[in-house]
């Protein structure tokens, strides 16, 4: 199966279950497809944004981890108490092979998060919130789990910001004083090589209640 055929195929995918079944098959092939088939561009610009407002001491989660390529481009900036959760097992083992996260939990973003209340310093997720993946409901447990004052980062489609429901729950959680929006960076080819109509923006809010 093509790069491009694998991507769609796991776009795809009916529920939870198929997603994460489809990712562990993918797992293996996953980053030469991105990285080298698509030109990814996404973990690092989501990190460069991430490095201007968070410290390299704080304690991150990187939320819906893949195979670790955005804790790969966090560690290259002097992060290094680097936690991830995914859905999928076979993406959690290869990020382990990467030997940059703490910690590595399986979990699906949309339902409850096993972490304490404030757990962390700061949330990135990139390549998550995108159709037939994180809902925009989820991002409610991210604040839950981020400590008043933390940020969050995450890069989102604007098709899917206007039409998937994320700008209606994003204003509902700015309107409810649960968080502030710091920064909206412009649409940018999030894969350049591989899929040039698609673009992401990256998000920055400052929790302020979790």
């Amino acid at each position: 199966m093509k790069a491009k055929d694998r991507v769609q195929w796991v776009y795809a995918s009916r529920n939870n279950e198929e997603l994460a079944q489809r990712y562990d098959q993918w797992a293996s092939e996953y980053d030469i497809d991105l990285s080298e088939e698509f030109g990814w561009v996404g973990p690092q610009r989501a990190a460069d944004t991430f490095s201007r407002y968070v410290s390299k001491d704080a304690k991150v989660l990187d939320a819906g981890v893949g195979t670790g390529l955005v804790g790969q481009c966090l560690a290259d900036l002097g992060y290094r108490d680097l936690a991830g959760i995914d859905l999928s097992p076979g993406m959690l083992k290869e990020a382990g092979k990467k030997g940059i996260y703490r910690e590595l939990r399986q979990m699906v973003l949309g339902e409850p998060l096993d972490f304490p209340t404030d757990a962390f310093d700061a949330v990135i997720s990139v390549g998550v919130f995108t159709l037939g993946h994180a809902p925009a409901e989820a991002l409610k447990e991210i604040i839950r789990i981020t400590q008043p004052g933390g940020y969050i980062v995450f890069t989102l489609r604007p098709d899917v910001y206007e039409n998937g429901g994320f700008r209606e729950v994003q204003r509902s959680l700015e309107a409810g004083g649960r968080w502030e929006r710091v920064e909206v960076g412009e649409p940018f080819q999030t894969l350049p090589t591989g899929e040039p109509e698609v673009y992401h923006q990256v998000w920055v809010y400052k929790v302020l209640a979790g």
